[in-house]
């Protein structure tokens, strides 16, 4: 037999570079499964997918669409990962899904490499695992949207502010690379989300607080590295603001930031103080499920964090604690908010609470085992329970190029992203009294609206007409009340939708 320590000798220079290659490709094999087969769901995975797709169409990369309308909810980052994944995969649901798959992997490998430099191999190998089988990071691995870029930038950024706080023997130029990670990560975590990425920055506000070190502000260059970092978004920003004459920055953070963190958006959050104050410890409590199945173990993390902790641990601490609090004052609540601070908490587990190795591999052998069979077998099952996409695998050897379409009670984003693969006009929305008219002109056309409605608003079809229907539950409706889950896929409504079609 070939001797192990003759192949660590002969390996040596080249494991870690093997070990950060198993562990990327493992995180992509993992997380992949199942996107192939699984419809986009809810309204933002369409959203996004179909803008990146507006954004070739146009050869405008700066400004995006949706269905022919500014979309002004997200910056650009996203949406170029997944044109960058179309122009490989072509324009489909895994390729909207993996660059999420992509990002998640890169999250892993930076835990695992900051916690490698604060505990070793044998933390930075845990808490990457702890990261990647969590349950919110199994949904958004697999979603068609800006998240786990977010996640990414925010994880590097405070692992290059451990490095400028407290790394040990730095050389000026380790020290100045760190410096432009820290900012240049912030800059892209903005591009991925917004200024939520920023929050970093408080995490080192706490620590120059509490640590009361003069020689911190010195590191971190504070006004020098906020102008590269804006610089870096101006580059985008200036000419998205320009071309979109400032409506980018009054809606994209007028709206979409400050009105969501002193109101409701559809629906997900509280109306009332009573229940904004009740809904506070939301996130504390959410947790349990979004963190499984390592959530079991937070009870025995705080009890150890609390007896004992060192400056990395108030760090870690910290910076979770930020994300948690930020979001919890925020009216606007959804479980996967707080999935910034989860690489924070899966390193502040694998430091403390890996006592029993193995009890911790079969557990991590099962979730796996878990998240595979769902990820494998439940797609295939409620594929034809997504109403759009069943209607549109019914009628797509029917559609035209050339067609025009509307829909009328319905017009979730599902519908522009799977119709207009086939059709290249956009989805015009329809009144009930609007639809005979929109159907009697000329030319290929269809329109799509519930079943119920069929006889009061096209009562006179012509026999020439096609009609396809299908029948599914729709996660997306806006007319749902707030529900303290709050997952999106359990807020369904069972929907019945027909399509009538002109040939000519």
């Amino acid at each position: 037999m070939f001797p192990s320590n003759l192949l660590v000798a002969i390996l040596g220079p080249h494991l870690k570079s093997i070990n950060y290659a198993l562990l990327f490709l493992g995180c992509i094999l993992f997380h992949t499964m199942g996107t192939w087969s699984l419809p986009l769901i809810d309204r933002d995975e369409p959203r996004f997918a179909e803008a990146s797709r507006e954004m070739i169409e146009r050869s405008d990369y700066i400004v995006p669409y949706f269905n022919n309308q500014f979309r002004f909810d997200k910056p650009p980052l996203a949406y170029w990962a997944q044109i960058a994944s179309y122009k490989i995969f072509g324009e489909n649901d895994f390729a909207a899904r993996f660059p999420s798959t992509v990002a998640a992997a890169f999250v892993a490998l930076s835990i695992f490499a900051w916690g490698s430099r604060i505990g070793g191999n044998r933390v930075g190998f845990w808490a990457a695992i702890i990261f990647t089988l969590s349950l919110q990071t199994f949904l958004h691995a697999k979603g068609a949207v800006a998240d786990m870029w977010l996640v990414l930038f925010v994880t590097i950024a405070h692992w290059a502010g451990y490095e400028l706080i407290w790394g040990t023997q730095q050389t000026p130029n380790a020290h100045w690379k760190w410096w432009l990670v820290f900012y240049i990560s912030l800059a892209f975590g903005f591009l991925a989300k917004g200024p939520i990425a920023w929050t970093p920055l408080l995490t080192i506000g706490s620590i120059k607080l509490f640590a009361r070190d003069p020689q911190l502000a010195r590191r971190f260059r504070f006004v020098r590295g906020i102008v590269l970092m804006l610089a870096i978004v101006s580059l985008w920003g200036i000419p998205a603001l320009v071309r979109t004459h400032g409506e980018f920055f009054t809606v994209g953070i007028g709206r979409h930031v400050i009105a969501r963190s002193f109101g409701v958006m559809e629906g997900h959050g509280a109306n009332s103080l009573g229940v904004y104050l009740l809904l506070l410890p939301f996130y504390f409590v959410t947790v349990f499920l979004s963190f499984f199945p390592w959530s079991i173990k937070l009870p025995s993390l705080v009890r150890r964090i609390w007896r004992t902790r060192d400056r990395i641990d108030n760090y870690l601490i910290a910076g979770a604690a930020i994300i948690f609090i930020i979001f919890s004052l925020v009216k606007t609540k959804l479980p996967h908010y707080t999935l910034p601070a989860f690489p924070l908490i899966a390193l502040l587990l694998a430091r403390h609470c890996i006592q029993n190795e193995k009890l911790w591999r079969w557990c991590a052998l099962a979730t796996v085992c878990v998240y595979l069979a769902i990820a494998l077998i439940a797609p295939p099952l409620v594929t034809q329970s997504f109403p759009a996409y069943a209607l549109f695998e019914k009628t797509r050897d029917a559609l035209r190029p050339e067609m025009e379409f509307g829909a009328v009670d319905f017009e979730e984003p599902s519908l522009v992203w799977y119709f207009r693969s086939r059709v290249k006009g956009f989805l015009t929305p329809l009144h009930k009294k609007d639809a005979p008219d929109f159907m009697n002109k000329a030319g290929p056309r269809f329109v799509i609206l519930p079943t119920s409605l069929i006889s009061k608003v096209l009562p006179n079809q012509s026999s020439d007409w096609k009609t396809f229907s299908a029948a599914g539950f729709n996660v997306a409706s806006p007319h749902l009340t707030l529900r303290l889950s709050q997952w999106p896929w359990l807020e369904a409504k069972h929907v019945d939708l027909t399509l009538v079609l002109k040939s000519e």
